[in-house]
């Protein structure tokens, strides 16, 4: 199937499997934009089990892959987290979980060495500078879609209020840092009292483009098997002060689906069906309250995933898949608003087709926004497909 009939798209991993990267929000590519971080798994109908593998790999523009080592920590939404490391050029990061301790560790790994060390927690996301890595329990996860199956979901409906939240890990070092715990969190909720006999969570965190502040979501439900949840985003600095909740559930309220740092500081980029018109492209400042918020474009209508070039003049955005199965890839012109189609994919669902075992596009810019990759099953296996603009 033929993806745009002028962009000239091509499938940069092989066809004798599903593979893929993960999430948006991240870069895949390593510091001279030669390799690209990919997943090879056997599967893409159900979640994955406990004990079941992902191997992990590289694959150069020609096309070539190298497998290099599996993981037990990954799910079909995000991977397993991977990471170039900024201060170790030919090393890159990966969750995984250690049989040993029976908990979830992030490796680290070297070009032509192997596994030469880890940090004590998962990595959920890296700061720009390279310095930090965040990350917090995913094993409170119940979308198991962005968790991992030897991640076991507990029971208990909250978790040590003093001891829990989002901890900062300081990637030369390995210390790790609790900055802002759950009774924090509660202490600025909104609405704390809708919060009785809840489960809560966090999920989404990430760092902003001077890597001075997180942004992550809070998220509630009243069954954990089966939710259906509230979120409320949170921001703070780096070492937890400046604790804010600028975008609280009645902004959401089933009306924004993806949020991510824009390309200042305190700029928040979301979609946005607030005026019932399909989702709109829009930026707020985080500290303004109330929030105002200014549209970057009127967006192709289904909710998407936005991110701004490394340069801010444009966009990338997806779509879910439409009324046909089709998800689209759109180019957006940050100064007019316009949007470029840049192709659109066949969704293909296979027997037993579980919403969290989905192929999202999860458009990605390289570091000099020169290529863009995508996850797609358009032709039936799971692949990643790469454009050189």
């Amino acid at each position: 199937m033929r993806i745009h009939d002028t962009y000239e798209w091509r499938r940069l991993t092989p066809a004798d499997g599903h593979y893929y990267f993960g999430y948006y929000d991240r870069c895949p590519w390593n510091h001279d934009q030669s390799l690209h971080l990919a997943l090879r798994i056997d599967q893409c109908e159900r979640l994955p089990e406990r004990g079941e593998r992902a191997e992990i790999g590289v694959v150069d523009r020609a096309g070539t892959y190298t497998p290099l080592t599996s993981t037990r920590a990954w799910c079909h939404q995000q991977g397993c987290m991977s990471l170039w490391l900024k201060h170790r050029p030919d090393c890159f990061i990966y969750n995984d979980f250690d049989m040993d301790s029976q908990r979830l560790v992030s490796r680290i790994y070297q070009l032509g060495t192997g596994v030469v060390g880890e940090y004590a927690v998962p990595i959920y996301a890296m700061s720009p500078d390279g310095h930090w890595g965040v990350s917090l329990n995913f094993s409170r996860i119940p979308r198991r879609g962005y968790s991992y199956a030897d991640a076991v979901l507990p029971w208990e409906p909250q978790p040590d209020l003093d001891q829990e939240g989002l901890f900062l890990v300081d990637l030369h070092t390995g210390a790790v840092k609790l900055i802002v715990s759950y009774r924090q969190m509660i202490a600025i909720h909104p609405v704390p009292f809708d919060l009785e006999d809840m489960y809560i969570w966090l999920n989404h965190a990430i760092f902003n483009c001077d890597s001075s502040r997180l942004l992550w979501l809070f998220r509630q439900c009243s069954n954990p098997l089966d939710p259906s949840w509230r979120t409320h985003m949170y921001t703070a600095n780096i070492d937890g002060s400046d604790l804010m909740c600028p975008l609280p559930h009645f902004y959401w309220n089933g009306m924004i689906s993806h949020q991510i740092w824009g390309r200042t500081p305190r700029e928040v980029l979301i979609d946005a069906t607030w005026r019932g018109k399909g989702a709109e492209y829009v930026v707020f400042d985080e500290r303004t309250m109330p929030l105002q918020a200014t549209r970057i474009s009127r967006g192709m209508g289904p909710m998407a995933h936005l991110i701004f070039s490394p340069d801010g003049t444009k966009m990338l955005a997806d779509s879910y898949p439409d009324s046909f199965g089709f998800q689209q890839l759109g180019l957006v012109d940050v100064a007019t608003g316009g949007i470029t189609r840049l192709g659109h994919f066949r969704h293909f669902r296979g027997k037993g087709y579980c919403v969290d075992t989905r192929c999202d596009l999860h458009p990605r810019w390289s570091p000099d926004g020169k290529t863009v990759t995508v996850d797609s099953i358009h032709d039936g296996r799971r692949g990643i497909y790469m454009l050189e603009l």
